[in-house]
């Protein structure tokens, strides 16, 4: 058993890209243990850490060396390997110098099937220490860094420049170079509590030396928890609870090496401006996490969290609430100049602005989007008037102050402005839904005619962008047509909209005739957006086959599709599943074979087996009770009832000779063959499955 050691790798640096961080961190630690797998070299925990000024790895209890590797091949048969007088022949010689010795090293081994020439050798481990300088270099090198820097004179690249390298295994430092830097066990505290070097004893003191002496909290998770903990507390302290964002809680973990939570406060007056307004102001602008009620009404309070421990704090929260002030001020007077310009009045200058230079202006797509959304609220039954109203009104906030100043608003400020100019509640709440989706895991629209929206601004996009041949390739989706894919199929299936696909897509390509004929894309944008279900199955565990049976009969409604997907996956459930997809395979080669559907008339008369007369009469019989569950789209206890034919149909299987020499005895037993099969592909064809 090789002796063990812990590692440590830590890259010291200039401040690494605070968004970038979390993965460089995981991909670092993912990468030099699978260089230690790969090489054969056993360990145990794997321990990351990352703040903006480093880079590390903890690999416990990692094998001192490589085990012995044992080379075994077995050669030419003795009998032919020498002639009578003993020597070797050809075939022992080419043998002995591919494994790099002479015949006389070879050995014997024998056999159930003789003797044969082996060879075999034991290689020695390697010792870790020798190959630890090229795994770290290779880690490094396959960080997902788009845009590597140089600095200095050499030629070294980086994300950032390295400024110090520890790598240490046990209490003994490797002596290499990794990033053009000398090795050591020397780390660096916090750039302004502890600059000066800190020296690592062994692996396994490096996050508790950091944290006492170095005034560091290196763990990512640890630090990330820490700064929530104290963002609670402060927000209770203040009367309120925190909204934290979790995406901006990554962040500021990202920035900071020794978190502190400063509260600071702005006028009231201020929350007369949207609270959306100043949440991204906080958020976005200056990293800081709201305060609200507990009725979620935002407080005139905010926590900064800073990267040092102030002896005058007090300096610190003014120096924020100074620099966020100006920002308000500037955002209520863009809210106060926006109310004084009507949201219908601005349609014109959407002429001005290009949605794509072959497609029009967003004036134009906006008209096109009109009409698609009221055929769209007629379908669903929701207000026309409205959804005509809602698109009519749906671009115009974008050339409002407030958005063009924040431009993740759009929607939510045209929600505030038709409700100021006393717009139908619904026309408001729309132009804020119309975007929703925003990303994945987001929020649906509620209301009518905000779906009818939603669905028609994405389709529009997708037929459009389709019909002039910018299709999304590879990582190139400069329109956002796979997000706006999943957003169709979200509205329609979760909020259980009862919409045909394929009609909203030929609606959309009839309104697009004045720019570009796009009839011709329906299908290719139609295979495209389903297309994007199998992820979405995917995501909640529905095996592809299941999905592929359901997309064999292609369905039109995405809702539809939804419900036989989950009848099929109920369906493979019971204990008769693997025998009627068994069947269903065996009856569409036969059927295959047969050309076109086959016969499709059964003649009782010819039924003249017993197992063939007990299927005809229970398929008969479960036809009728079925079709109108089929009818009504009830496919899960449809198929349940369907699984009762596994009997007949094994029995049916075993003793009847569907291809009899008697053609009409053949043509008849195909027909009922077709018949059965007619009755399952009403959900899906379960000769898919697996």
């Amino acid at each position: 058993m090789p002796e063990r050691r812990d590692l440590l790798v830590e890259i010291g640096t200039e401040e690494l890209p605070p968004r970038a961080l979390p993965e460089l961190s995981n991909v670092f630690a993912e990468m030099l243990s699978g260089e230690l797998a790969g090489a054969g070299l056993s360990y145990g925990v794997v321990q990351r850490f990352a703040t903006p000024r480093r880079l590390a790895v903890l690999i416990a209890d990692l094998a001192e060396r490589q085990p012995d590797q044992v080379i075994e091949r077995k050669g030419p048969p003795v009998a032919s390997a020498f002639d009578d007088m003993g020597n070797p022949s050809a075939a022992a010689q080419g043998f002995a110098r591919s494994c790099g010795v002479g015949v006389e090293s070879l050995q014997t081994v024998e056999t159930d099937k003789g003797t044969w020439l082996y060879y075999r050798l034991t290689r020695p481990g390697e010792d870790t220490r020798r190959l630890l300088p090229a795994m770290v270099n290779n880690a490094l090198a396959r960080l997902p860094i788009p845009k590597r820097m140089r600095w200095g004179a050499g030629e070294t690249e980086f994300v950032r420049p390295v400024h110090w390298v520890v790598l240490l295994f046990g209490h003994e430092v490797i002596d290499t170079e990794i990033l053009g830097i000398r090795t050591g066990r020397e780390t660096r505290g916090h750039r302004f509590h502890h600059p000066q070097a800190l020296t690592i004893a062994a692996p396994g003191e490096y996050g508790a030396l950091l944290e006492s002496e170095g005034k560091v909290v290196a763990d990512f998770a640890a630090r990330r928890n820490r700064i929530r903990q104290q963002v609670q507390h402060a927000a209770v302290a203040l009367g309120g609870e925190a909204r934290i964002d979790e995406a901006l809680l990554d962040e500021v973990t990202a920035l900071v090496e020794w978190p502190q939570a400063l509260a600071g406060n702005f006028d009231a007056t201020f929350l007369d401006i949207p609270p959306e307004v100043l949440t991204t102001t906080m958020q976005g602008n200056q990293r800081y996490f709201p305060i609200v009620s507990r009725e979620g009404c935002l407080l005139p309070h905010f926590i900064a969290i800073s990267n040092i421990q102030s002896a005058q704090p007090d300096a610190v929260r003014a120096g924020n609430e100074r620099v966020i002030r100006p920002r308000f001020i500037d955002a209520a007077f863009f809210w106060q100049q926006d109310r004084k310009t009507r949201l219908a009045s601005r349609r014109d200058a959407l002429k001005a602005m290009v949605f794509q230079e072959r497609l029009g202006s967003l004036f134009d797509k906006t008209e096109r989007v009109e009409q698609l959304a009221a055929f769209v609220a007629s379908e669903i039954s929701a207000d026309v008037a409205h959804a005509r109203r809602a698109a009519a009104l749906s671009k115009c906030d974008l050339v409002t102050d407030l958005v063009f100043e924040f431009p993740n608003l759009q929607g939510v400020m045209g929600r505030y402005y038709a409700a100021g100019d006393g717009e139908p509640e619904a026309v408001a709440v729309a132009l804020d839904e119309q975007y929703m989706p925003r990303h994945a895991g987001d929020g649906l629209p509620r209301t009518g005619v905000g779906q009818a929206l939603a669905l028609a601004e994405r389709i529009d996009t997708l037929v459009g962008i389709f019909a002039i041949g910018h299709r999304p390739t590879g990582e190139k989706d400069p329109f956002g047509l796979r997000r706006a894919a999943v957003g169709v199929l979200r509205i329609i299936i979760e909020r259980e909209l009862p919409l045909d696909l394929e009609a909203m897509l030929s609606h959309a390509a009839t309104g697009l005739a004045g720019k570009i004929d796009a009839t011709a894309v329906v299908p290719e944008v139609f295979d495209y957006i389903m297309e994007r279900l199998r992820t979405y199955y995917s995501d909640r565990g529905i095996a592809p086959d299941v999905i592929n049976a359901v997309m064999a009969r292609r369905p039109t409604r995405p809702l539809d599709f939804d419900r036989r997907v989950r009848a099929v996956q109920a369906f493979r459930q019971l204990p008769e599943a693997d025998s009627l997809a068994s069947a269903n395979k065996r009856i569409a080669n036969i059927l295959k074979q047969a050309g076109a559907l086959g016969p499709i008339q059964i003649d009782e008369r010819l039924l003249r087996d017993a197992p063939e007369r007990e299927l005809y009469r229970h398929v008969e019989t479960l036809s009728r009770e079925v079709e109108p569950l089929f009818e009504e789209g009830r496919y899960q206890p449809a198929l349940a009832k369907l699984a009762a034919l596994r009997q007949p149909v094994d029995r049916f299987f075993d003793e009847v000779l569907v291809m009899a020499e008697d053609e009409k005895l053949k043509d008849n037993r195909i027909a009922l063959l077709n018949r059965l099969s007619s009755l399952f592909l009403r959900a899906a064809d379960l000769s898919r499955l697996q």
